[in-house]
């Protein structure tokens, strides 16, 4: 297969990342949860750090709900597309200098960073979806961060993840045709 063909099978099988966006609307969910309780903000934002955790089964689980091949061993851009995730890892050191230093902001730097990870899925993925909502997204999150309480930002990062996941149904439904 050539580059092309690869990344329309990538885009096929993995049904462009649905499955980690979808289970992001529940981590999102539990950062709210956090972020709403009376905890002084240095545990919320160790609860927050904590929330994250779990993405990666939810994000399996999800995939066996939806039918993607979480895997895809056959394809060699898998292997890319888990280097543009693991990325964010070293981004989110910047979070963990955040977090005793300006702790009511460290949310938003998560959000941030959440949001610009997503820039090489677009390529990868060929997707408008992920070009847009992650200019979208660190924007949004540093508006609403620097305006807000955490609560509000992680309620609209719920919102946002929901618009992105129709927005990327809808980007799947051409492979169904």
């Amino acid at each position: 297969m050539n580059l092309e063909e690869l990344r329309d099978d990538c885009s096929k099988k993995q049904k462009k990342g649905l499955h980690f966006i979808i289970a992001s609307v529940v981590i999102w969910g539990a950062v709210l949860f956090v972020h709403l309780s009376s905890l002084p903000i240095l545990t919320k934002n160790l609860l927050t750090f904590c929330c994250t955790a779990p993405l990666l089964p939810l994000a399996f689980f999800v995939s066996k709900i939806i039918k993607v091949d979480f895997e895809n061993k056959d394809n060699p851009l898998t292997n890319l597309g888990v280097l543009f995730s693991l990325n964010q890892i070293l981004y989110l050191l910047i979070a963990m200098w955040v977090y005793p230093t300006v702790p009511e902001k460290m949310l938003m730097v998560i959000a941030m960073i959440f949001g610009a990870h997503l820039l090489p899925y677009s390529w990868l993925y060929k997707s408008k979806s992920y070009m847009i909502f992650s200019i979208i997204i660190p924007i949004l999150a540093l508006i609403i961060g620097n305006n807000f309480p955490p609560y509000i930002l992680a309620a609209i990062m719920i919102i946002v993840e929901l618009l992105f996941s129709i927005s990327l149904v809808a980007e799947n439904k051409r492979f169904d045709l």
